[in-house]
């Protein structure tokens, strides 16, 4: 950084006698100082967490879903996968091969199955970040089934956050826009994980779930919320939506994700209700599960509640 604000000095002296160039130059000056000031120092990681998250598998938890959907409770399941990956930083793509040049990061895909009446809902969300704790997530993804049709979204961490969505809706149909950097609701899952204690609070901006934003149908945006953070529990709560996430977990390490509840209105127009969509854990395990897919393996999923 100190390299950078010598060059610009320099630049700044050759050029002194163009007050236009002098004004920009000054500019980038203030906010190279401002960038070092608020630049977040990347978190050191313990022996105990190596242990638990580079050992060749994944955690796997499995959730009992009560789901919220066209104003009634759905029975489901849910199912949050953990892993460490690394990743390319241009592509924003998992890396083939290992490079000093990788992203390391914590994977999650959390994923949801039930159904509203006679068709069933699949929801796939993924979300890539570091495990340096001090930078946003690097790309995060959805991916909505039903018998309708499906909608994909996903965010990439640039310059800006670049989201394209895709859609069999008219009115939301093919998508392309930037948004400024902020905090996403989709990371908060991940960074919990790393370090609750980091988790931010008080009034803050946050981009909601990629998957309720598609869900209810609402703008990519992000909103004022109020985060609290109390004895094992993370709420969100934001006004415009009238909506509440709270996520509980336990308070020594892993920080096990213990269950969630979501509340909002569910529905449209009048009959709009408020109600609440909640998952309990049934049960975690560790395991290489991509080499778990033989006929043999499907006791798994019984270990997991999931049959």
């Amino acid at each position: 950084m100190k390299r950078i604000i010598y060059l610009i000095l320099a630049t700044l002296l050759i050029f002194s006698c163009n007050t236009e160039v002098t004004k920009e130059i000054s500019k980038q000056i203030a906010e190279a100082k401002i960038d070092a000031k608020t630049f977040k120092p990347a978190q050191k990681l313990s022996k105990q967490f190596k242990d638990y998250w580079y050992a060749g598998e994944a955690e796997i938890s499995s959730y009992k879903l009560e789901q919220a959907r066209y104003g009634e409770m759905r029975d489901g399941n849910a199912v949050l996968v953990f892993v460490t990956e690394d990743f390319l930083p241009e592509e924003q793509v998992k890396a083939d091969n290992y490079s000093k040049d990788n992203t390391p990061v914590l994977k999650l895909n959390a994923t949801k199955n039930f159904n509203t009446g006679i068709y069933p809902y699949s929801i796939m969300q993924s979300t890539f970040y570091p495990v340096t704790n001090n930078k946003h997530a690097i790309k995060i993804s959805a991916s909505i089934q039903e018998w309708c049709g499906h909608v994909y979204a996903q965010l990439n961490n640039r310059d800006d956050f670049e989201i394209i969505s895709h859609s069999y809706f008219q009115s939301e149909a093919d998508q392309n826009l930037m948004l400024k950097k902020t905090i996403t609701e989709n990371e908060i899952w991940t960074q919990l994980r790393i370090n609750p204690q980091s988790l931010p609070t008080g009034i803050i901006k946050v981009i909601p779930s990629l998957e309720f934003l598609r869900l209810k149908h609402i703008k990519f945006q992000a909103l004022k919320a109020r985060a609290m953070l109390d004895k094992g529990t993370y709420t969100l709560y934001y006004p415009d939506l009238d909506r509440t996430l709270t996520i509980n977990f336990t308070e020594i390490f892993p920080y096990d994700i213990l269950g969630w509840k979501e509340t909002y209105r569910d529905g449209y127009g009048p009959n709009a209700k408020k109600m609440s969509t909640k998952a309990t854990k049934i049960k975690s395990l560790k395991s290489a599960y991509w080499s778990k897919n033989s006929n043999n393996d499907e006791a798994l999923r019984e270990t997991l509640g999931l049959q």
